[in-house]
């Protein structure tokens, strides 16, 4: 019971402006909006430049409308760009914080997808750093030093 039959809309900002809010109307699936599927949409609008975030929701009509929506990925024709927008919660009446519109700001900044560009982060219970390499490899078990030998702390909250 996590898809929707509810129609669905979506608003997207950029630095040029917004799209204004859209329904999502024409998948390339036969049937939108099912539990565990990828739905793919075509949006036409001005280009926008970087994006920043999106609006999205359902109208909450018709029979199973709450939806747990995973992410929604945006890709830039212009740029080639790939933009997440990581929601994991639940648009629904009775479920989660009741809401059925989510404002998603966008998950990353882009010097982190850079060609060569090394993540590190420190983990608080081994006190060793976690590395994920621009060949895909991640070293999990990390030293006790980064590089540069410095700890800069980062919180997050779940």
């Amino acid at each position: 019971n996590a898809g929707t039959e509810a129609d669905v809309y979506i608003s997207v900002y950029g630095e040029r402006g917004d799209t204004g809010s859209r329904q999502l109307l024409r998948s390339q699936k036969s049937k939108k909006f099912l539990k565990g599927q990828t739905d793919i949409f075509a949006v036409e609008a001005v280009h926008l430049g970087c994006l920043h975030k999106i609006v999205i929701g359902h109208n909450g009509l018709g029979s199973g409308n709450g939806w747990f929506l995973d992410k929604v990925v945006i890709k830039d024709p212009i740029t080639d760009l790939d933009y997440a927008f990581l929601c994991h919660r639940w648009l629904d009446q009775g479920q989660d914080d009741g809401s059925i519109s989510r404002e998603l700001p966008w998950a990353a900044e882009k010097w982190k997808f850079r060609k060569g560009i090394t993540l590190q982060f420190y983990n608080r219970v081994t006190r060793g750093f976690i590395c994920l390499y621009p060949d895909s490899r991640v070293d999990a078990l990390g030293g006790k030093k980064n590089k540069y030998g410095k700890v800069f702390p980062m919180w997050m909250y779940a």
